[in-house]
């Protein structure tokens, strides 16, 4: 064979075996193109990957506070009178609450405007005040708890400062009215219609539901009223990780040493 028909020559590459269920598969080595190299991520190299650089993260000082006065309030011994608003109303309670809540919610502007539209037609002489309403304010709910008029109080747990509420439930012991600590001033401020609430009153509902309010607030009689570790029990005193391991090594050390001097008295 000549040099021009070695060139016009076409390589022949065996084709691979098709697989099939009975015999074992085969495969092809290909031929590395490109080289693995190890990312560099000193300066010039390689970009940087994204990093949760929340620890390092300069925080706006409210929050900052925040926090500090959590960790504070879990640190510290807190008196039983500040460490019952800790504990709130559960899930179901809650639910039961919101549903009676909503149907005694103030008018908005809007249902006020129609009202006073369909009173002028009408011409009727009822007045707004025999209509089941929920009552908030702090004023106006201590009012209504001097002369026991309100058959439930709410109570929002984070009010700042707490001393604006913090008497609130003595007195209702005292006047024996049913009251309940509700999870957030927000979540109140909502029933109500407004953006943050700190406390509010069911007074009178409907007759059809006259029958969910007494359940209600027989279970939170049981609860927050008649419940007399609320009174008695601290809160915090929980101390860090940190903290911890060292007592629990210090008390391991201690208990060790007692039983050596047991051994040797015996």
């Amino acid at each position: 064979m000549g040099k021009t028909e070695k060139k016009n020559q076409k390589k022949v590459v065996p084709k691979a075996p098709l697989a099939t269920s009975g015999a074992p598969s085969t495969t092809v080595k290909k031929s590395v193109i490109f080289e693995k190299r190890a990312r560099n991520f000193r300066i010039g190299g390689n970009i940087q990957p994204k990093r949760n650089l929340t620890r390092f993260t300069k925080w706006p000082e409210y929050i900052r506070l925040q926090r500090m006065k959590r960790i504070l309030l879990q640190r510290l011994k807190v008196p039983p009178s500040i460490a019952q608003f800790t504990h709130t109303v559960d899930k179901t309670q809650m639910a039961q609450l919101t549903r009676l809540c909503k149907k005694i919610a103030p008018e908005t502007k809007a249902q006020k405007k129609q009202r006073v539209k369909e009173m002028a037609g009408k011409k009727a002489q009822t007045s707004n005040s025999s209509l089941p309403v929920l009552k908030y304010g702090i004023n106006h709910v201590t009012e209504l708890i001097e002369q026991k008029k309100a058959k439930l109080v709410l109570i929002a747990h984070d009010v700042d400062p707490i001393e604006l509420t913090l008497w609130m439930p003595t007195l209702c012991r005292k006047k024996d009215v049913a009251f309940c600590i509700v999870p957030n001033k927000s979540r109140l401020g909502q029933l109500v219609g407004k953006k943050t609430a700190t406390c509010a009153a069911i007074v009178t509902t409907e007759k059809s539901d006259q029958k969910d309010l007494e359940v209600l607030v027989e279970s939170m009689k049981a609860s927050f009223n008649d419940n007399k570790d609320l009174t008695r029990k601290w809160g915090g005193g929980i101390m860090g990780m940190k903290s911890q391991h060292v007592t629990r090594r210090r008390e391991a050390a201690v208990e060790k040493e007692l039983a050596k001097k047991t051994g040797m008295q015996v």
